[in-house]
């Protein structure tokens, strides 16, 4: 019970941040009072930083790389170019903006689409004179989206980051696995968006009120790296998926040449378009914090019992099989990520199926990726399951757009288990 209460009263103040604490020192807060009251001791912090470091340092270099494509106008020229390619229809404009999110999500993971997305797309539509009703489809959209199709590579998601690498999963084996299964779950999401949505799309909306793609390019330099170094990285990760080296090598030489590239290192007498201290500064250096205590908190629960509660009802689960396996596991983690968020309930999940005994081996491969599905997609039940869900509100009540977590919810709760369900026969298939 006293685990359990410190991980309830760290979760609400890193929800809360009171006077701008922020994630990091919130959660620090919740695993010094853990050590100090035994719940963990100081053998678990090594255990821990084990788990955690490579997926938040790969996670860190990876939104430097987006921050900086934003700065150079990557990702705004991408949006114009899709709002050009509907053609002035909503009801085509809509699956584009869906698939332009599935992909920025896919390579700069679902933070990264919630945090560089969500303002672009806002943009374009009080250009386009798109109505209120019209646009908040175009803003849900963009904000379940990002989660929902953040599945199919191992830097789609801290999240997958990290249970790959706990489970030594190679980059190739777990896209195999992933990519078809995330193509279902993009396909689920827009299905079920346009049947919830889809009356209330614009039937027309203003071309001509669309900038030039060319003008919102603010580092030509930068702007013609992006797509080599992005087919690069996943390149690289492909070629050494066997060599298990650790994420961040790949992503954080990819991050340093794009700053080497932003800063005009290579002629220092040039003055950089991008300023590349203030992008450093922006980083999530924070989450480097949250990730290593708030996983300390919850290795609190482990201590305390929970992952073997966890582990005995997974075994029990499992002599149902391969499907009932993939569902149970999927919607467990759903639902934890939905109320202790989706970061905490991945590891608690990991653990407890590292902690089980005489699963089939197919059995075992089913919980271990529907953990993965879970966390990822079981968030968007509620506005704590993960931090792009709590970036996406951020940004739209900074640009006037409030949705109230009622209204969140029930959207939520309509749109996620079935979502959820059907990514997860998916799996069942696969496996």
């Amino acid at each position: 019970m006293l685990a359990l209460a410190i991980f309830l009263v760290t979760l609400v103040f890193v929800i809360w941040q009171p006077r701008g604490l922020g994630i990091g020192w919130s959660a620090t807060g919740g695993a010094l009072l853990a050590l100090t009251t035994g719940v963990i001791h100081l053998r678990d912090i090594p255990v821990v930083w084990h788990i955690v470091w490579d997926a938040t340092f790969t996670f860190v270099a990876l939104i430097i790389i987006s921050l900086l494509l934003d700065e150079a106008g990557f990702f705004h020229w991408s949006a114009i170019h899709i709002a050009r390619a509907g053609g002035g229809f909503g009801k085509r404009l809509f699956p584009l903006i869906v698939l332009l999110g599935a992909g920025i999500s896919a390579v700069f993971a679902n933070d990264g689409a919630a945090l560089l997305l969500t303002p672009i797309v806002l943009a374009l539509l009080l250009r386009m004179d798109i109505s209120p009703r019209g646009a908040l489809a175009f803003i849900i959209a963009t904000g379940f989206i990002a989660d929902t199709a953040s599945l199919p590579f191992m830097i789609s998601n801290l999240v997958n980051i990290i249970v790959a690498k706990y489970f030594h999963i190679p980059f190739d084996r777990y896209a195999t696995v992933m990519v078809p299964v995330d193509l279902v779950s993009i396909l689920a999401t827009l299905a079920a968006l346009w049947l919830l949505f889809g009356s209330h799309l614009p039937a027309r909306y203003h071309l001509e009120k669309l900038p030039d793609p060319k003008s919102v390019i603010h580092d030509p330099v930068v702007f013609r790296a992006a797509f080599p170094v992005l087919g690069a990285i996943l390149l690289a990760y492909f070629l050494t998926a066997r060599l298990h080296l650790p994420a961040f090598v790949i992503m954080s030489a990819a991050a340093l040449f794009l700053l080497g590239l932003a800063g005009r290192w290579h002629r220092t007498n040039q003055t950089p378009p991008i300023p590349v201290k203030k992008v450093l500064k922006e980083a999530p250096w924070q989450i480097v914090l949250f990730s290593l205590s708030m996983y300390l908190v919850v290795y609190g629960l482990k201590n305390a019992g929970l992952t073997d509660h966890l582990a005995g009802l997974l075994e029990r689960i499992g002599h149902s099989g391969v499907v009932a396996s993939s569902l149970g596991m999927g919607f467990l983690a759903a639902i934890l990520s939905s109320v202790m968020n989706n970061l905490p309930a991945v590891l608690a999940g990991t653990l407890s199926i590292q902690q089980t005994h005489g699963l089939p081996e197919p059995v075992r491969q089913a919980m271990i990726y529907a953990n993965v599905i879970g966390c990822d997609l079981g968030p968007k039940l509620t506005p704590i399951g993960s931090l792009a869900t709590l970036l996406w509100l951020h940004v739209l009540a900074k640009k006037g757009e409030k949705i109230g977590w009622g209204d969140y919810i029930r959207t939520g709760f309509l749109l996620t288990p079935p979502i959820l369900a059907v990514t997860l026969l998916t799996l069942a298939l696969l496996v």
